[in-house]
């Protein structure tokens, strides 16, 4: 199948996308924020460069795009593209040997961690009960 886009439009399309302050890690931070939790920001110390981290407890937290960190075939937000399916698969399968790897790091060094999956933001209830738990 080919792309619906001109190669310019696809590049300046992709140029949109956000490594950090997407609008599910602004969610995530205003509700760790609201339970008087302080925490530091992409610490690039740390593998995997966590979204949220919370050095005296040792403890992380990763905000996850259902759709680039592929949450589970039940997830609706993990779609697949209809064009260019060998890329889209490598690209997918190398972003979750990357943060499988990146985890296994960090957990080796005494982290823990937390993985919030957009998805997970619809129920702000429950995840404020992950979250205080998590850090509780």
């Amino acid at each position: 199948m080919v792309d619906s886009l001109s190669p310019d439009e696809r590049s300046k399309r992709m140029s949109l996308v956000r490594s950090k302050d997407t609008k599910p890690e602004l969610v995530v931070r205003r509700l760790v924020h609201s339970l008087r939790y302080r925490y530091r920001l992409h610490d690039s110390t740390l593998p995997g460069r966590p979204d949220l981290v919370f050095k005296s407890k040792r403890k992380a937290i990763f905000v996850h795009g259902c759709f680039w960190h592929r949450h589970g075939e039940e997830c609706v937000l993990t779609r697949v593209p209809k064009s260019r399916l060998d890329f889209w698969k490598s690209k997918f399968a190398e972003n979750a040997r990357r943060d499988q790897e990146k985890q296994e790091a960090l957990h080796a060094l005494g982290w823990d961690f937390l993985i919030i999956w957009e998805c997970q933001l619809k129920d702000l209830d429950h995840l404020t009960r992950r979250v205080r738990d998590f850090l509780g």
